[in-house]
């Protein structure tokens, strides 16, 4: 089949299309696009055919097509658009126009190299704080349902309100309006369907480094200690292996420390966290808040519910509950290849359980006994206190990298 050229275009159409473009327009003899964008042709002479359902619909219908055919879309198809997946199956040409990012940035007289790029477009919230947590410059692309004013209190209900934002909507088209806004601002105003949003950091917000103190988590009380401590929680995050789009469990999160030293490095990646203890739940989702973090926390009792998780790249195991096998059936299961399993274990009975259900799986393990002490002042001198002693234990599939 010959290239089926697939072409960009603003908010105002035909108006700054230029006629190269419109002319290979008005000589195809199929157009393929959305309702929107159809509707700026309607002297069109050929077939039309509207874009709805499924992306790989519309390449099946294509795929044998002898007409010759244009595809329109908005901006840059290549970016945040149907460009990437339609030039991956089809034979596609592709002639951008000037993209609704450009065109905010441009409004704003702000260059855009430097910042961070995000599209809710038709996709979950789920995630976005640490995405944009620490960053200095994000831009949003957004869609009805994720718009202005629910990005505002989404990101008010995490703290972030060293951020100011500018609103985009309608760029290049008749009704064009660009505005500044403090996020309380934001949180209450309207805009039109059709918007971008950039955030700019005007102050400096809090930060955390890997390796957050314990105190600064909030605990249970009186009972307060039930956290895996600091030094044994970097150590079993090195060992996950973790990357900045990794899926990560946490079965038995407790408090929630790993998991959320674990979205922070896997930003755009997910974590999914499981806590038999209702009150334990409540105190996780006080410290995801004051951390920034956003993941999907479930109170259960482990292996239940963790077939409503993603597969992972890496498994932390804080707590078994007495289901040791069972657990390491579904982790073992599911975890992708390359992947690695950390458990946790103060009892030897726990640990040698674990090392040998794992290796009845085919995994090879390696223990580390962590045995750390931290300095304690007595009177003008120093003593140490011990914490407890724990194994920590990483498996991997045998034969993996």
């Amino acid at each position: 089949m010959q290239a089926i050229k697939l072409i960009g275009i603003g908010a105002d159409g035909k108006a700054s299309l230029p006629h190269l473009y419109e002319r290979w327009i008005y000589e195809s003899e199929l157009l393929v696009g959305g309702e929107r964008h159809l509707a700026f042709f309607p002297d069109y002479q050929g077939k039309t055919l509207t874009i709805r359902g499924s992306l790989s619909q519309l390449v099946e219908r294509l795929r044998h097509e002898t007409k010759r055919t244009v595809i329109v879309a908005s901006g840059d198809p290549m970016f945040y658009g149907i460009g990437s997946y339609l030039s991956s199956k089809l034979p596609i040409e592709v002639y951008p126009a000037v993209s609704s990012i450009q065109w905010a940035f441009a409004k704003m007289g702000e260059k855009w190299q430097d910042a961070e790029f995000i599209s809710v477009h038709g996709r979950s919230m789920k995630g976005l704080a640490q995405r944009i947590d620490g960053c200095e410059k994000v831009a949003i692309l957004t869609d009805e349902t994720n718009s202005p004013n629910t990005i505002a209190k989404y990101l008010l209900s995490y703290g972030m309100t060293e951020y100011r934002a500018f609103v985009g909507e309608n760029l290049g088209g008749q009704d064009e309006r660009c505005r500044f806004f403090e996020l309380e601002e934001m949180a209450d105003a309207e805009f039109s369907p059709l918007n971008v949003v950039i955030l700019q950091k005007t102050k400096a917000g809090p930060t955390w480094s890997l390796g957050i103190d314990d105190d600064e988590f909030l605990q249970r009380k009186p009972e307060k200690g039930l956290i895996t401590k600091k030094e044994i929680r970097v150590l079993s995050i090195s060992a996950l292996r973790l990357h900045a789009k990794s899926v990560v469990w946490d079965i038995g999160t407790c408090t929630g420390s790993v998991a959320i030293e674990a979205a922070k490095i896997a930003r755009e990646g997910a974590v999914f966290a499981i806590e038999k203890n209702a009150h334990d739940i409540e105190i996780c989702k006080e410290n995801l808040k004051k951390f920034r973090v956003d993941i999907t926390l479930v109170h259960g009792k482990a292996p239940e519910h963790l077939d409503e998780f993603a597969d992972p790249d890496a498994i932390f195991i804080g707590g078994t509950s007495g289901e040791m096998g069972p657990l390491l059936d579904v982790c073992c299961q599911r975890l992708k290849r390359n992947g690695r399993i950390v458990i946790n274990a103060v009892t030897i009975e726990t640990l040698a359980q674990a090392v040998e259900g794992l290796k009845q799986r085919g995994f090879q393990v390696d223990v580390t006994l962590a045995q750390i002490s931290r300095s304690k002042p007595i009177l003008e001198l120093t003593r140490f206190d011990a914490l407890n002693p724990i194994y920590i234990i990483t498996a991997k599939r045998e034969g993996d990298e």
